[in-house]
């Protein structure tokens, strides 16, 4: 009897959580955490603004959750490119990612980590603060990988890390403001052309 109780815990909620979270994802990524009504939201994941507060929290809860969906999915490229067998062929691979992920036919031209929380008012303050931290996270991860190719010999041994991966990541946020600009792929890989060139060594 027990155990038939514990078969029916509540109510399902009715909705796919996880495609709920996708829309909202794009929701922000067009429109910016400003700009993303809680209409918007709601009605672009399909479901009521209690089933919301209920399923994800509030709107800077769900911001982070999509925020966490993004760098999961449409900037997963940073991951995989930190595993290059070499420093060159990892920077390579966040620039083309950028270019990608900026420029991708069905999604928004730019990235939801640079136009995500532009500081306008307080209310936009803690997901600015969010986005400043994802992004000083990737550097600070980018710095570490180019300070162990310096150890390794893979990059000369007077290369500042630090100094490198900032100009890299400061062309991958470019990237994406001027993808944002309307500035198409092919134009854009030639920015990442040009920028390699300039690689140490």
């Amino acid at each position: 009897m027990s155990g038939a109780r514990n078969t029916v815990i509540g109510r399902p909620r009715g909705f796919d959580t996880d495609e709920a979270l996708e829309r909202a994802m794009r929701v922000f990524w067009q429109r910016g955490y400003e700009g993303a009504s809680l209409t918007d939201l709601t009605t672009a994941m399909g479901i009521t603004k209690t089933s919301m507060y209920a399923a994800f929290g509030n709107k800077e809860e769900l911001f982070r959750k999509a925020l966490q969906r993004y760098s999961d999915g449409p900037a997963g490229y940073i991951e995989s490119a930190l595993a290059e067998p070499t420093a060159r062929a990892a920077t390579e691979a966040i620039l083309r990612g950028a270019v990608r992920t900026s420029t991708s036919p069905g999604d928004f031209a730019g990235c939801l980590t640079v136009q995500g929380a532009l500081p306008s008012n307080d209310g936009c303050r803690s997901a600015h603060d969010v986005l400043v931290e994802w992004r000083n996270e990737a550097g600070a991860r980018l710095e570490q990988r180019f300070r162990r190719a310096v150890r390794d010999g893979d990059l000369p041994r007077g290369t500042k890390p630090k100094r490198l991966a900032r100009f890299v990541m400061t062309v991958a946020f470019g990237i994406s403001v001027q993808a944002a600009n309307g500035v198409g792929r092919a134009a854009l890989d030639e920015i990442v052309d040009q920028t390699m060139l300039t690689w140490p060594g």
